[in-house]
């Protein structure tokens, strides 16, 4: 299967859902750099990746410019912003792979072909999900779901082979 779209929650999916917050408000999180290989071999095979996101953060941003793929914040209704993302691209929801693991991505998880979650997703996600990954938010989803779901070896398309 080559998705036509592969969306990634940021917290919780990327990171390990905690915060580091500085005395300033600055915030920092934790995000694991076999995942930023993993979503340069989806963009090196040809397949759009964006991150979706309630939050509106500048560690999202920054997140988003090192993969060179785009964000998407300040959603507050996932499913809508998601429908109206693949509409203008002309791109079908049920060619879409989302990966989320809180009750916040429902609604978009139910209304694409493939949804996915980390293995410490809310219950409710785990029991939506079409793959429950084995690997918790934020230790490396990104490369489970190429390797292990979509079967793209990210080491071959990182080495250009």
């Amino acid at each position: 299967m080559k998705p036509g779209l592969v969306v990634f929650d940021f917290d919780g999916v990327l990171t390990d859902n905690r915060v580091l917050v500085f005395d300033n408000g600055q915030e920092a999180v934790f995000c694991n750099r076999s995942d930023g290989m993993a979503i340069g071999a989806l963009r090196g095979a040809g397949i759009p990746v964006i991150i979706m996101s309630t939050e509106t953060n500048s560690v999202v941003s920054a997140r988003a410019r090192k993969l060179q793929i785009e964000a998407v914040q300040a959603v507050n209704d996932k499913s809508a912003a998601l429908e109206t993302f693949c509409k203008e691209r002309g791109i079908p929801l049920d060619n879409v792979i989302y990966v989320g693991n809180d009750l916040n991505d429902m609604d978009a998880m139910l209304k694409v072909g493939h949804s996915v979650c980390p293995a410490d997703a809310h219950p409710q996600i785990k029991a939506i999900s079409r793959t429950v990954l084995k690997t918790a938010g934020g230790y490396g989803v990104a490369r489970e779901l190429i390797e292990e779901v979509l079967g793209i070896a990210a080491w071959t398309v990182a080495a250009g082979k």
